[in-house]
């Protein structure tokens, strides 16, 4: 199985403002059972620190920063990032074929390889959207072009909606469908073509991969100044009739949630 879709299955996101409220969280984890993510908030905050740490306590970390620049630019940021010890790291495919190729030839060089993905077209973006900034036809058309173009450009895998799986896998060939992380919550979702966890995996979505937010009793995001735990509950969840469960051995004291997920989907290889 590719190491883009082999266990542990779930990633959970690590969405705090404050790192050090991010670290006391992840303990409450076990890396047998999740993978974590780190996005743009909690690195431009904790910085490379953060990631050493979640690192060294043996997690392996996505790291979402989603790199677009010139090509010698995002090649040293993934360069970087491989140094780090990540897991995986991804970068726009909006970019274009020279800079994925540079991101590529980056961490390839380096003594640890992580997995390189190229985002398509953000799932907060509609056909509205798109067409504001100058690209024509619909998301769909835009996710298969540039899904094609990373996969000349040698990336791993990319990351669609869950929308555009099954037609992405059909034009591709050969693709596996996974579930991906992002931002928004399960009510008033920014991401206007995502969809819930078993619709995605019904779309061909298999990764069984999810955004876990952490709840205060009051349903609000954690931490919350007047949370309550005696009202909290071990998060559980289950997808084509298994459970799922981020915790291992450590059950949490506070109450999760699942929220609807964007995808990731496995390239095939070069021919």
């Amino acid at each position: 199985m590719n190491a883009l879709f082999s266990p542990p299955r779930i990633i959970v996101a690590l969405d705090f403002a404050d790192p050090a409220e991010a670290l006391r969280f992840a303990r409450r984890l076990d890396p047998a059972h999740c993978r974590l993510k780190v996005g743009k908030e909690l690195f431009t905050r904790g910085g490379t620190a953060v990631v050493e740490r979640l690192v060294g306590s043996g997690f392996e970390l996505f790291l979402d920063l989603k790199f677009h620049d010139i090509p010698n630019t995002v090649a040293g940021a993934c360069r970087a990032a491989a140094e780090l010890g990540v897991w995986m790291v991804n970068v726009h495919a909006l970019g274009g074929r020279r800079m994925m190729e540079a991101a590529r030839e980056a961490i390839e060089a380096g003594a640890h390889r992580p997995l390189l993905t190229a985002v398509t077209i953000l799932t907060s973006m509609g056909e509205r959207d798109i067409h504001e900034i100058g690209l024509t036809g619909s998301p769909q058309e835009n996710v298969n072009r540039l899904a094609a173009l990373a996969h000349a450009a040698g990336m791993d895998g990319v990351v669609c909606s869950p929308q555009e799986v099954v037609e992405l896998r059909q034009r591709i060939g050969g693709a596996e469908g996974g579930g991906r992380l992002s931002g928004g919550g399960a009510t008033g979702d920014p991401r206007c073509r995502s969809l819930a966890g078993t619709a995605a995996h019904q779309r061909g979505a298999g990764l069984n991969s999810y955004r876990l937010v952490p709840y205060d009793g009051y349903d609000r995001p954690y931490p919350s100044s007047r949370s309550n735990p005696s009202r909290s509950s071990i998060f559980t969840s289950r997808i084509s009739g298994r459970p799922i469960n981020a915790l291992g051995s450590s059950p949490s004291s506070r109450s999760m949630r699942v929220t609807p997920s964007p995808s990731d989907l496995k390239l095939p290889a070069q021919p």
